[in-house]
């Protein structure tokens, strides 16, 4: 029924030895293919015992050919799973589909810049740390049903009246900005009191910058907050909305 067949026979199936198997190329029908290998194969191939077809050294091309029979047997087209392993496969299947597997993931029309939320606060009499944690929940998205980590789903959020920021205690003399030129002896240091008079933008973007993601996301995210000094801006044409406040004390106690 088998017959034997030359390393460099043309009319035979051609198989790939990799790494102790063989691989048939031709995948259209099931074969039953008798090797003395201890191989093995894809579900779709069964294999004889004790049938000898081909034994050839494989050389620098590492090609050899063997002959192989076509199986024409009902659900052929079908996995084959071998009669040890049915079992396991027969009780998955009882349980049914797996509805809870498909996770979602946003697209990139979720996270289009174009279409997000503007908002817009004023820092007039704010305590600084309870403002700039709010804006950081809305820039990272943290208050959407569909918040991904990794997924800019935020929204763009405009401070006015940066310079009227307010601190608790003693922090407008005793909290310490520094900054480094990078050449010896180049540290350089300021109060809260003495930045605010100089850049106070800068206090708001450091607070809100330090409660945003640490890598490209978070530099991404940052760009999305807008403060300047004064009431005016130039976002008018984007119709930013007043940001929704849920802390109670974020208000400075005077």
């Amino acid at each position: 029924m088998l017959a034997m067949a030359s390393p460099r026979s043309t009319a035979s199936t051609p198989c790939t030895r990799l790494h102790s198997s063989v691989h048939i190329s031709n995948l259209d029908k099931p074969s039953s293919c008798h090797i003395s290998l201890k191989s093995h194969f894809t579900p779709k191939f069964q294999v004889a015992e004790n049938r000898i077809v081909a034994k050839a050294p494989c050389r620098s091309s590492k090609i050899m050919h063997i002959r192989c029979e076509e199986i024409y047997a009902p659900g052929a087209e079908e996995m084959y799973i071998p009669e040890e392993f049915r079992q396991i496969y027969e009780e998955i299947e009882k349980l049914g589909p797996a509805i809870l597997d498909k996770t979602w993931y946003p697209k990139g029309v979720d996270s289009d810049n174009t279409k997000k939320t503007w908002y817009i606060v004023d820092a007039t009499d704010k305590v600084l740390g309870r403002l700039a944690s709010t804006i950081a929940i809305h820039i990272r998205g943290k208050n959407l049903p569909t918040f991904t980590p990794s997924v800019d789903m935020g929204a763009y959020v405009i401070v006015t009246n940066a310079e009227k920021i307010a601190v608790s205690g003693k922090k407008r003399t005793q909290k310490l900005y520094r900054r480094h030129s990078g050449r010896p002896g180049g540290l350089k240091e300021e109060t809260f009191d003495q930045l605010q008079k100089r850049i106070p933008e800068r206090i708001i973007e450091h607070a809100v910058r330090g409660m945003l993601p640490k890598g490209r996301l978070g530099r991404r995210l940052f760009t999305h907050l807008k403060v300047y000094k004064g009431p005016d801006h130039p976002h008018v044409a984007q119709k930013p909305v007043p940001l929704p406040i849920m802390d109670k004390r974020i208000m400075i106690k005077k």
